[in-house]
């Protein structure tokens, strides 16, 4: 009984291992043809490989190599293969920053929120790394730009929710910060943690760690101009804060209230996320100029 289970074991193996290096020799014709016979199809989801065992689909997203990628694809591959570390090939093609492997997997049907059972996200990690385009373009499919890291970070004495908000302003990355804010992105509040809240621990909002950490007043102007309550922080100006450009544009906005067309657009935007249209301002039947408006384009005029 054992000695047929062994032999199948290493035909498995083998092709296995054929497939794989057509992968890493980016040979996608061979790759094509091997597909083609119903021996490599039978092994074409097997994981093997010491470390991080991989399926033939996650070492060609490891490895940027698109046309393996699409072959396999084409030839059944399962887009949401999980590995050890319960990571996704769209959250490994994230990691590479590898565009090109990022869209054909998101229109394979990938899940653009990867695994709930990984600490990370793709949208958490592209927010990190600061590739706004990643970024967009799983925003688009669908990923949830309020992801929440499972990990709790401490800085400046208090545990906070590393929220792709978050890693953008401290990592620096003003263009994802952006994109998050058009996608949706609550302006308010860090994902706030419920495990803090059990313990009484107050929330910290966005803004206030932009000011904490001093990321610049572009990203105070973002938050401002995206409608965050510029009432909530309860630290404006104390010894850990320091007296900067991004505080003095926060007090001067507690005293001026928003014009009737910035009150307007926040309201008409947040309807849009109410319903899940957020990603549809482009197809509202108003004028360019209306619709540029909605999306924060700079120098767009209002009739």
């Amino acid at each position: 009984m054992l000695l047929p289970r062994v032999g199948q074991e290493e035909e498995v193996s083998s092709e296995n291992c054929h497939l794989k290096q057509a992968i890493s020799n980016d040979d996608h014709s061979l790759l094509s043809q091997l597909l083609c016979l119903e021996r490599y199809r039978r092994v074409i989801n097997q994981s093997s490989g010491w470390g991080v065992p991989s399926t033939p689909l996650r070492m060609a997203v490891s490895k940027g190599h698109l046309r393996c990628l699409e072959v396999l694809l084409a030839h059944g591959a399962e887009v949401d293969t999980l590995d050890v570390k319960a990571q996704t090939p769209l959250f490994t093609a994230v990691c590479g920053r590898y565009l090109g492997c990022v869209l054909a997997l998101l229109r394979a049907g990938a899940n653009p929120n990867g695994s709930p059972q990984n600490n990370s996200s793709p949208v958490l990690t592209a927010a990190r790394e600061g590739d706004p385009e990643i970024l967009r373009q799983l925003l688009r499919h669908g990923a949830e730009a309020n992801a929440r890291s499972k990990v709790t970070l401490w800085t400046s004495g208090m545990s906070v929710c590393s929220g792709p908000l978050y890693l953008s302003a401290v990592y620096g990355h003003l263009d994802c910060f952006r994109v998050l804010l058009l996608y949706g992105a609550d302006p308010n509040y860090n994902c706030p943690d419920d495990r803090l809240l059990c313990k009484g621990k107050q929330p910290k909002t966005v803004l206030e760690m932009c000011l904490r950490h001093g990321c610049g007043v572009e990203y105070v102007q973002l938050l401002i101009d995206f409608g965050a309550n510029v009432y909530l922080p309860t630290l404006i100006i104390d010894k850990t804060t320091k007296q900067n450009e991004a505080v003095e544009l926060l007090l001067r906005e507690r005293g001026c209230p928003k014009s009737l067309t910035s009150q307007c657009r926040l309201a008409i935007r947040r309807h849009l996320k109410q319903i899940n249209k957020i990603h549809s301002v482009d197809r509202l039947d108003m004028p360019s100029s209306l619709i540029n408006y909605l999306k924060h384009k700079p120098n767009s005029a209002i009739l």
